[in-house]
Order: C-alpha cells, then sequence, then structure tokens
C-alpha cells in the first residue's frame, strides 16, 4: 500500500506583506461563515480565498442564521421551568453570582472549572437577573450555535445544503444537546465553541493554504478550553491530524492507488510550516489565559496556581463516587442516563429531566460509525476520516484520565458529531435521496416520544415516565 515518494516537492512562495496577511484571515472567516457549498464547484487555490470586498450574503448564511434563530426559539420554551437549581446548577450559578460582587468574597467558589463559562452566566444574571431565565438563558444560545456548527461542518464534508441541514437537524433530534442547552452547567459552552472550530478546521483541511480557518479554529478551541477542560480534547485531534500528515510528508509517502478523495495527500498544506502550526494552534493558549483575566488581573502566579489547581481537581482519583457515575464504555450505549430532575407534581404527574440521548439516533449512529470506520480504513476517504477523528478524539480521550467519576453528558460531543455519520452512510451512492429525510422524521419522532422527561415543563404520568424507561439500569 505504501512506496516512497522520491520527487521533490515544490512549495508556494507565501504571501510576505501584512497586508496579503489580513486579507487570507478576513476571507478565510467569511468563506467559514458563508459555507463551502455557494463556491465554485473546481475553484483555483488563489480564487477559493479571493472575495469581493463587500461580498452579498450567501445563501449558506441566510440557512445558518435561520437554523440557529429557530433552535434558539425551540431551546427557550419553557426555560424557566423549574424555577429552582437543577441538577449542577448548585455548584455553577453560585460560582457566577460571586464574579458579580463589587469585591470577590473568598473562598473562589467552583474553582476546579475555568472561569468563562460562569462569566457569560453572571454577564446573563446581570442582564436578566438572578433567576431561571438568567442563569439558563446563555446555554440556550451556545445550544443554537452548536447546531449551526453541525450544519457548518455538514457544508464541509457533504458540499451540498441538504444534507447539511439533515445533519444539524439530527443532532437537535438527538435529544442530548437539547437538554443539556436547557440547565447552567459548562458542557454546552465548550460544546459550542468546540464545534465551531472543528467547522473551521474541516473547511481548511482540503485547502491549499488553511493558515487562516486553522487560526480561527485555534482561537475557538481555545474559548472552549476556557470553559471546561474537556474543550481541549477536540484540539488534540487536529494536531494528532497535522502531525501525522507532516510527519508522513516528511517520509515523502504516497499511496500507491492514490485518489483524489485520500485523506493523506503529499501535496496537502505546500506552505503551511512548523511556525505556522505553533502560530495556529498554541494561539489557544492565549484565549484562554485571556478569560482568567477579570478575576486574577494580569498577575503570573496566580495564574499559574489556578491553572495547577484545576489540574489537580480534574486528574485526582480520590473522588467520591456518584448515583449516576458510569463510564466511557457505556455511554453510546446509553447504559446510565443522569436525572436531572425528578419532582412529582400531583398524585400520577412528574416532571423530570433526563439526561439520556434520542435511542432512535444515538443507536443507529453506532452502525454508521462502523461504515465510516470502514471506509477510513480501506477506502480512504477523507471525509470519513475525519468523521471518525471527530468522534472518536473527544470520547476516547476519557478514557486517558485517571479520574474515576465520570457521566454520560461527557459524551455530548461526540454524541453530536454522530450526526454527521448518519448522514455521511445514509447519503452514499445508491442510497435512495428520501431515505435521509425519512430518518431524520423517525429521530423527530424519537425526540417527541422522549420530550416528556427531557423538558420538565411538559411533565408527565408515572405510568408513561416508567414506560420510557425502557431498562432497568435508567432507573
Amino acid at each position: 500500500m505504501w512506496r516512497n515518494y522520491h520527487k521533490r516537492r515544490g512549495t508556494c512562495a507565501m504571501l510576505s506583506d501584512s497586508c496579503g496577511r489580513m486579507r487570507s484571515m478576513k476571507s478565510a472567516v467569511f468563506v467559514f461563515l458563508r459555507g463551502e457549498a455557494n463556491l465554485p464547484r473546481k475553484p483555483s487555490p488563489q480564487q477559493s480565498l479571493e472575495l469581493s470586498a463587500v461580498p452579498k450574503m450567501s445563501r449558506s448564511a441566510v440557512i445558518a442564521v435561520a437554523i440557529f434563530l429557530i433552535a434558539h426559539l425551540a431551546l427557550l420554551i419553557g426555560l424557566t421551568t423549574p424555577e429552582k437549581f437543577v441538577f449542577d446548577e448548585v455548584h455553577y450559578v453560585p460560582a457566577a453570582r460571586q464574579m458579580l460582587a463589587p469585591v470577590m468574597s473568598q473562598p473562589m467558589l467552583n474553582p476546579m472549572h475555568p472561569p468563562l463559562a460562569k462569566e457569560l452566566i453572571a454577564a446573563s444574571i446581570a442582564a436578566f437577573g438572578d433567576n431561571a431565565l438568567g442563569w439558563r438563558y446563555p446555554g440556550t444560545l451556545f445550544g443554537a450555535l452548536a447546531v449551526v456548527a453541525i450544519y457548518l461542518c455538514g457544508l464541509a464534508l457533504f458540499t451540498a445544503q441538504g444534507p447539511a441541514i439533515a445533519a444539524a437537524l439530527i443532532a437537535a433530534f438527538n435529544q442530548m444537546l437539547y437538554v443539556q442547552a436547557r440547565i447552567a452547567m459548562l458542557d454546552i459552552f465548550a460544546l459550542g465553541f468546540g464545534l465551531l472550530a472543528t467547522a473551521a478546521f474541516m473547511h481548511g483541511f482540503r485547502r491549499e493554504r488553511p493558515h487562516g480557518l486553522f487560526a480561527v479554529a485555534g482561537a475557538l478551541f481555545g474559548l472552549a478550553a476556557a470553559c471546561k477542560w474537556s474543550g481541549l480534547f477536540p484540539l488534540g485531534v487536529c494536531i494528532v491530524i497535522v502531525a501525522v500528515i507532516r510527519l508522513m510528508q516528511g517520509w515523502r509517502t504516497l499511496f500507491a492507488d492514490a485518489s483524489p478523495d485520500d485523506w493523506y495527500r503529499p501535496g496537502l498544506w505546500p506552505d503551511f510550516s512548523a511556525l505556522h502550526v505553533a502560530l495556529c494552534f498554541v494561539l489557544p493558549a492565549m484565549t484562554y489565559l485571556a478569560s482568567f483575566v477579570p478575576l486574577y488581573g494580569a498577575s503570573l502566579p496566580d495564574l499559574v496556581e489556578a491553572q495547577r489547581r484545576i489540574f489537580a481537581d480534574n486528574t485526582t482519583t480520590a473522588i467520591a463516587g456518584h448515583t449516576y457515575m458510569s463510564s466511557w464504555p457505556s455511554w453510546p450505549l446509553l447504559a446510565r442516563p443522569v436525572w436531572f430532575l425528578f419532582d412529582k407534581t400531583a398524585e400520577d404527574n412528574v416532571s423530570a429531566i433526563v439526561f439520556l440521548g434520542n435511542p432512535l439516533v444515538a443507536w443507529p449512529a453506532l452502525a454508521a460509525l462502523a461504515i465510516v470506520l470502514r471506509d477510513f480504513i480501506v477506502a480512504r476517504r477523507w471525509d470519513a476520516f475525519l468523521i471518525a477523528a471527530f468522534y472518536f478524539g473527544p470520547w476516547l480521550a476519557w478514557a486517558l484520565l485517571p479520574r474515576t467519576l465520570g457521566f454520560v453528558y461527557y459524551y455530548l460531543p461526540a454524541a453530536t458529531a454522530a450526526s454527521l455519520a448518519l448522514v455521511y452512510v445514509l447519503r452514499r451512492r445508491g442510497m435512495p435521496r428520501w431515505l435521509l429525510w425519512a430518518y431524520v422524521g423517525v429521530a423527530a419522532i424519537g425526540f417527541a416520544v422522549m420530550l416528556p422527561v427531557s423538558a420538565a415543563f411538559v411533565g408527565t404520568s408515572m405510568q408513561t415516565f416508567n414506560r420510557l424507561m425502557l431498562f432497568q439500569s435508567w432507573i
């Protein structure tokens, strides 16, 4: 399968003037936001980045805005029910309140996580009041952004509007994103920033000059990590991808039966140097550290001590057990959900929020991922490669940590990326076009069925609740 590639590889001249770099960055950001589907089918490397000074709003941008508004409005319905703390809101909302005090009280609350997500919750409390809307509103914004990010990922992978929209719908109907976006916890913020960064990386992956898009991805990954350290996992995936490709290029390796759809090509990113790698993927450290400045100022010892505390609290094995804890191999199977809320509202009625996921999405996604893996290994397809990388990377990273306490909501980034695997399989050659949209309808039905145990404002009877808890481990 492999043979040495002996021909000397030519490199493109780099733009050295600052104006050229500025135009490249601005163009890269605009292309990322507007999506790939509106670009010419086979543009030259320079043509793909040269955009008019005042470009018209593309169809992709309009669709992205529509997806955001619809998702945001859907997440807002019944958001203030219940009006009390739900699950880990008891940790994060008081920490956000503390940030609003004129003088920061001591000890600092919830120092085991970076501050950005809590700062965003604090800003929302300042804007909307210290109530359920103030606590939870920013989560709905980032939940909607996560859905838009999956749409942008779909544009990069499938270069078509229909599959990209289908991927966004499936991600929204997977229940996990819906539940997590309606609670004042940190994970949805890391997910929103992380998926937007992943979309930027995917859009840059096949470009001759990915510099601008990779830099955008790096900055967004830094913001994801500033919400929760698990935001570093997809950044690690990007670094590994770039390192492997650069290593193979250093060995001058070529697939014996090379194809344009291969995930690796010896001519990929000809002028993306080690300096560019450092600038793009060290940049996250700058955006990450910036989130600590409002709390610690520019005090280097305080910043270092904050990182030491976060590291100690997130890697220690001396953590007590929890009723709803589960191990990483069980998460794709939905073996152990987390009950965020269970209140009896009447003799036979309950108000429940169960972080479980839509079985009609989560379980079929496992079969789809097996096909994706097969196409990555056997057919070497670049789109299958990226889908597999951003599913397995953020999930399997938890297996490397010595931390013993885990919950199924740690699986949220991988579960959301799994929607791309389902679309990939359902639009394979030979599949009827209607099948993808029929499956979207099935996912919507599953979402509707699970809604009574996903949204507290809906409520349900004990009989229906028990019927939806299919397995003993779900209770």
